[in-house]
């Protein structure tokens, strides 16, 4: 359950003493939601809220919030709202394994720690906008590390324009105890699947600055972490953290009707070795001489192709072949990104012609798929 502190009285004053990396750590974490520049000057702070022998740190952007509690030793209750970068960048400093923080009727804060003493402006608690707050048991709970996954190999295909704000995020497509997250940004696709034990079924869409943050706080093991859905928010609770984030309201792209459904060629490869390949052969590639990679896939080899005006590239990799041979032209970026995701040995590579997009698949099971569409390329001299 969400649950936030909440005072029934103002209380200016202020003064709480806790260990330096403790609150470090959350104060690193937080800062992520605040504001860098913002008209609004309590968007570029940190809520501290102490009470009850905890102290609670809020970063908020309007669209983002997160939100986590430390212990630190309370000498008087109270709520201020300090600079995020420079309290960082303070208590990173002092050289002293307790901090103190103490603020007056001004909002002025006194920042202590060994021999070394600041003393910053702050603002007063009643700026700082009030998060979403909706209190109700988790809709879905993943283990960490499997949605850790699910993120880190999604996240490269979210868009980064908002040409389709909605395709800023990606889509959680849940029903028949499955989980499918979905990213696309109209030049590629990455899809990965995981079952769960839940009856829900439900769609949503989180941006990707979202995930993004709540990829570095997920650890990669079997501790558990809670979505719980409102109609315009969601709340994931991971560890000792609550971030707080609106949904992206729009029509997603129909993924499954762009999703090939046959192929004439089957491309079986070992992952590494043809990364390794496509980034040799984009040696010759860079911002001021752009150029596709031709891949060929023929005789039981695929082999990479490039022309710039540096130069020609020529590599292969043996691989396991079926169906026709093709050739056809990608954008390395696309390429590489889509096999660095893959995180298996082996790939199978699905291909319905030069100009059908090519699917990447693990060799058993569709528990990840990658989609990457091709661009023309001029036949070789």
């Amino acid at each position: 359950m969400v649950r936030f502190f909440s005072f029934k009285e103002e209380l200016p004053i202020m003064k709480i003493i806790c260990e330096k990396d403790l609150l470090v750590e959350a104060v690193s974490n937080v800062a992520r939601a605040a504001c860098a520049k913002s008209p609004v000057p309590a968007l570029e702070g940190i809520l501290l809220k102490a009470q009850d022998g905890q102290l609670q740190l809020t970063g908020y952007d309007l669209e983002l919030g997160i939100v986590t509690t430390i212990e630190a030793k309370t000498e008087q209750p109270g709520q201020l709202i300090l600079s995020a970068r420079l309290l960082l960048d303070i208590i990173r400093r002092i050289p002293a394994q307790t901090v103190s923080i103490l603020s007056d009727e001004r909002d002025l804060a006194t920042i202590r720690g060994g021999a070394s003493e600041f003393t910053i402006p702050g603002l007063n608690a009643e700026e700082y906008p009030e998060l979403p707050n909706f209190e109700q048991q988790s809709d879905l709970v993943l283990k960490q590390g499997v949605l850790k996954s699910m993120i880190d190999q999604t996240l490269f295909a979210i868009a980064t324009t908002d040409s389709k704000p909605v395709h800023t995020g990606s889509l959680f497509d849940v029903k028949d105890s499955c989980v499918t997250l979905v990213s696309v940004d109209g030049y590629r696709l990455a899809l990965r699947r995981e079952p769960i034990v839940s009856d829900l079924t439900t769609r949503f869409i989180v941006p990707g600055k979202t995930l993004a943050e709540i990829s570095k706080l997920l650890k990669e093991e079997d501790e558990e972490a809670y979505l719980a859905l409102s109609q315009k928010h969601i709340v994931f609770r991971i560890g000792g953290y609550y971030v707080v984030s609106r949904l992206l309201e729009g029509e997603f792209l129909d993924y499954n009707a762009a999703i090939p459904k046959v192929s004439k060629t089957t491309v079986k490869i070992n992952t590494r070795s043809l990364t390794d390949a496509v980034e040799r052969t984009s040696l010759l590639i860079s911002d001021r001489l752009r150029s596709p990679i031709r891949l060929s896939a023929m005789d039981q080899k695929v082999q990479l192709n490039c022309s710039t005006s540096m130069g020609k590239a020529h590599d292969e990799v043996d691989c396991e072949m079926s169906g026709e041979a093709v050739s056809m032209g990608f954008n390395n970026k696309y390429l590489m990104d889509a096999l660095k995701a893959s995180d298996c040995d082996m790939v199978k590579l699905e291909i319905n012609g030069a100009l059908s997009p090519m699917r990447i698949l693990p060799l058993e099971g569709e528990s990840f798929l990658f989609l990457v569409l091709p661009v023309r390329v001029k036949n070789d001299d």
